[in-house]
């Protein structure tokens, strides 16, 4: 598989700094994947998972365009950078 295919995980925590990020991405044109086991799994008619704590995924090749704007963010939010 084509590395730049490949996803990297950029957050793990609460959803509402979660969609925080999630709408300055889209800002950007970029879409995240947004993994929440805990809701899946009450829709799927069992509970797993961490009662508000999601996952946000992009791909590589996007990281280098939002990496700037995602350490801003999680400045403002008192979230520590990623590398």
């Amino acid at each position: 598989m084509n590395e730049d295919k490949k996803t990297v995980r950029i957050y793990t925590g609460p959803t509402m700094i979660a969609n925080g990020l999630v709408a300055r991405l889209n800002h950007l044109g970029i879409s995240p994947i947004v993994k929440d086991d805990h809701q899946s799994g009450i829709t799927g008619g069992f509970s797993t998972g961490v009662p508000n704590q999601v996952r946000l995924f992009i791909r590589n090749e996007q990281l280098d365009t939002a990496k700037s704007m995602i350490n801003e963010y999680f400045t403002e939010v008192g979230e520590p950078l990623i590398n």
